[in-house]
Parts: structure tokens; sequence; C-alpha cells
């Protein structure tokens, strides 16, 4: 084998993955794992286009999908929270607050204000899961209270935005106390005869599910969206019984007469300025949004 030649045959160097894939070309389906290019995930308001999966959404991008171009006025943004109770975890509670801050650009889980949707002015929450999974502590509940609170003053509907993983034990009772404060307005806006929509987005679940997330006057839900207290592996493994197929998904709780609609997201502006416009007795405005 004298004429082989080992050098001849010299593999071409590899390029690096940096070189092959620019960050942020593709977005993969958390559900199915289908690749996306990012551009047109989001295009696609991070809806799979396979599975029709609603992934999460920012606040920033919910907001822009949702309400007229221009409209929104932020309230209570100065609101953080504290920590009253010193708690020690692994990582202590104020370095857990300051890193999550840094990383959303938030103060908490929750952005409210005013704004309008197909011309129908609104009190507003958006909540983020991005932020300690969206938990209620003091100043989530306060600036939900505080929404509420102005849709009394100036006889205008509220929607509400809602995801998240529960109370934040971190504040302990100071947690759990926002829970019957929150209910206690949206109460008052029964009284007031002023409309409340719920829109539930995956997931919405335990305090907040206990709370104002159940108590809207029309609840909707987006597709397949975890609605409930306690978790699906909690229930299996407390009553030691198999669950059925879907159970807590947005369609299993329509069936069972809690959702009132299940609204997929490129037709929930709509939706909403359909609807409010009913409520409040006016036609709706055909505003060109953001999103197009």
């Amino acid at each position: 084998m004298a004429w082989f030649r080992k050098a001849q045959y010299r593999m071409l160097p590899t390029p690096s993955v940096e070189s092959r894939v620019p960050d942020g070309l593709c977005a993969k389906c958390p559900r199915c794992g289908v690749i996306h290019l990012t551009r047109d995930y989001h295009e696609n308001l991070r809806v799979c286009s396979k599975c029709q999966h609603h992934d999460k959404l920012t606040v920033q991008e919910r907001m822009k999908q949702t309400l007229d171009p221009k409209t929104f006025v932020e309230t209570n943004a100065d609101l953080a929270p504290a920590d009253p109770l010193h708690f020690v975890d692994i990582i202590p509670y104020s370095e857990r607050i300051l890193k999550y801050q840094r990383q959303t650009g938030m103060k908490d889980a929750v952005v409210t204000g005013h704004g309008e949707i197909k011309g129908v002015e609104v009190s507003l929450a958006f909540m983020n899961f991005a932020f300690v999974a969206a938990s209620m502590g003091s100043v989530v509940g306060e600036k939900i209270t505080r929404a509420f609170e102005y849709s009394l003053e100036h006889r205008i509907p509220t929607v509400v935005f809602c995801t998240s993983g529960g109370a934040r034990m971190q504040e302990g009772i100071l947690s759990l106390m926002q829970m019957a404060k929150t209910s206690a307005l949206v109460g008052c806006l029964k009284d007031a005869k002023l409309p409340y929509i719920n829109v539930l987005t995956d997931p919405t679940t335990a305090g907040v599910m206990a709370s104002f997330a159940s108590l809207g006057d029309l609840t909707i839900a987006e597709p397949s969206a975890l609605i409930g207290f306690a978790g699906p592996r909690v229930i299996e493994q407390t009553i030691r019984q198999v669950l059925p197929k879907g159970f807590q998904r947005s369609e299993f709780v329509q069936d069972h007469g809690f959702v009132d609609m299940i609204v997929p997201r490129k037709k929930m502006r709509d939706t909403l300025g359909s609807v409010l416009a009913m409520l409040t007795h006016r036609a709706p405005v055909e505003v060109v949004s953001e999103q197009g």
C-alpha cells in the first residue's frame, strides 16, 4: 500500500458552532419539539404551527398583541417587594428578587395600568410567569387591587391576564392575605355592575386561581392552558388514582363548566373588543394593532 498517502486525505477544519448557527435564529416548541425560525415564531405570537401550543408571552408582547397602539398608561410602577420576614433559603429572598428584577426589567410579577381595546377604555393587569413564577406576594396583590379600584373610580371594565404558580411563600401570611383582598374588590365591582374579564393563560394555579382569577364575569382561557388549584401530579399522589386525559387543561375545564370561552391567541384582541363593546353598550372601534 505504498501508494496510500495519509496526508492526501486530511479532513477540512470544522467550523465552530457559532459560525454555523447564529444565536437566536431558531426557536423550539416546548411541547412537540418542532423547530421554527424565531422570526416566524414571534410573528405567529409564539404559537406552534404544528401542535398549536401557546408558548408563554412576555408582558410587552402581550400588551402589543392586545391593546390599541399608544393607549396604555402604566400605574403604580414604583411598587417593589420588601423582605418582611427576612426569609433565608439557599438564596436569600431579597437577592432572588433582585435577580428577577434584572432578568425581566420589572419590579414584580405584574404590570398594571389602563388603556384601550378596540376603542373601549379598560383597567388592566398583565402577570408575568418569568418573575418568580408569577407568584402572588404583597405587591402583586396590591397592584391588582389598585387596578380594580381604578375601574371603580372611573367606571370602566377590568381585564386581567392571569398566570401564576401560586402564593409567594417567602412573604408568608402577607401573601395569603392578598387572596381575600383581591376577592373583596371583585365583589365591589359586581356591586357596582362593572364588567370584569379574566383571561387564564398557561399555567394559572393555586392561590391566584383560588381568588381573583376564578371570579370574572366572563372567564376566557387560551387553548390547553393548565388551570386548577393543586397540580395534577399532587392530586394523583393524594387520591391515588389516575386522572382523566387532559385533566385541568382548558378544554377539560370548559367541558365541566368553569371556563366560558377558549380563545386562540390570534383572536384574543378581537374577541375582547367585541365582548367589551357589548358589556359597555357601545360599538367596537376598528383600530389597527401594533401586531398588524
